[in-house]
């Protein structure tokens, strides 16, 4: 009730009109004298009223602003809100794409790994079966070697006892067999040299065994003899003589054109120098009976000359100087003709 009592009187106040009397909380009307002190209080309670309602608008002001400040404290909190759920979004988003990520690298990575890992196996198998071939194939070039130096064995053991029995002919016919095995250098130089000996050997038998036949008379044997001497060891040191009395030999079987041959081979060597005269002399025996006398009257000069003092240059004087006039007399015949 007063607080109407004192809207209405200020609008009084405000329409220019006087104030009418007012009756206090009992119901009873004030008078003038009351009305001074009704209206220092009235001013006094205007004054605590707009101090009230100032302080009413500044409450509604800052009520108001802390709404607003309220308002857009929540809206930046709801876009904090929003911004921190988007980074949460993107984070998990990221997070996911990360373990996927890691997840791909490392299945590629272990794959890799597996493949480069699974290649160093099969290269090592490889490497491993490559070897395993190798050592086979040494095994059975071992097992090889073995069973042939065992065979070489068991033949050296067999073609020393023909050594040591001193069976000439069968060390020498089986020589070339036994050198096909694999011997030790030792017993290959053994072997060698006692087959180089007993050929040698051999050899001169042959050559002694043609001389005694050509004693008898039996020239063709002689000659077969004398070949299988030459046969045998074709560089000795008795081979010239053997060709000598090998031409000797054929000469008495009528085939004086393989004599001439040996005989010359006589005289062009220079192993045995004692020979050549004879069969220079040999030579142009058997020219002479082929009726080659250019060839017998060569020979004849060359013994003449090289040996002038032997006895067979001696007994080829008066023959070369038959030679040059039986030379001569054929000429002239063959002019007459």
């Amino acid at each position: 009730m007063p607080v109407q009592l004192f809207r209405q009187g200020a609008r009084l106040r405000e329409m220019g009109l006087p104030r009418a009397p007012r009756a206090d909380s009992s119901g009873e009307i004030e008078f003038p004298g009351e009305r001074k002190e009704a209206a220092a209080q009235m001013r006094d309670t205007e004054d605590e009223i707009r101090e009230i309602k100032k302080e009413i608008i500044e409450s509604r002001g800052l009520l108001i602003k802390t709404n607003n400040l309220i308002n857009s404290l929540g809206a930046d909190i709801k876009s904090v809100a929003k911004r921190q759920a988007g980074y949460e979004r993107r984070f998990n988003w990221n997070g996911w794409v990360f373990l996927v990520v890691v997840a791909v690298l490392s299945f590629v990575g272990l794959k890799l790994a597996s493949d480069a890992r699974m290649s160093e196996f099969d290269s090592e198998n490889d490497v491993l079966e490559a070897r395993v071939q190798e050592l086979r194939s040494e095994l059975a070039d071992e097992t090889d070697r073995a069973e042939e130096r065992a065979r070489a064995e068991a033949e050296a053991a067999r073609f020393y006892d023909l050594i040591r029995q001193q069976k000439r002919g069968d060390v020498v016919s089986g020589y070339q067999a036994v050198t096909q095995e694999k011997l030790s250098p030792a017993e290959a130089a053994f072997f060698r040299d006692t087959h180089d000996t007993f050929r040698l050997d051999l050899s001169v038998t042959s050559y002694q065994s043609g001389l005694e036949l050509m004693r008898t008379g039996r020239y063709a044997e002689s000659a077969e003899k004398f070949q299988e001497a030459i046969r045998l060891k074709d560089d000795g040191a008795h081979i010239p003589n053997v060709k000598y009395q090998l031409a000797r030999a054929l000469r008495r079987l009528g085939r004086q054109s393989e004599a001439i041959v040996y005989a010359r081979q006589v005289m062009e060597q220079d192993m045995v120098r004692e020979v050549q005269p004879d069969a220079t002399y040999l030579l142009a025996l058997c020219a002479e009976e082929l009726n080659d006398l250019d060839t017998a009257r060569d020979a004849l000069r060359v013994l003449i000359r090289r040996w002038p003092r032997s006895q067979l240059a001696r007994d080829a004087r008066p023959q070369l100087r038959e030679l040059v006039r039986q030379a001569i007399r054929g000429r002239q015949d063959a002019a007459m003709m």
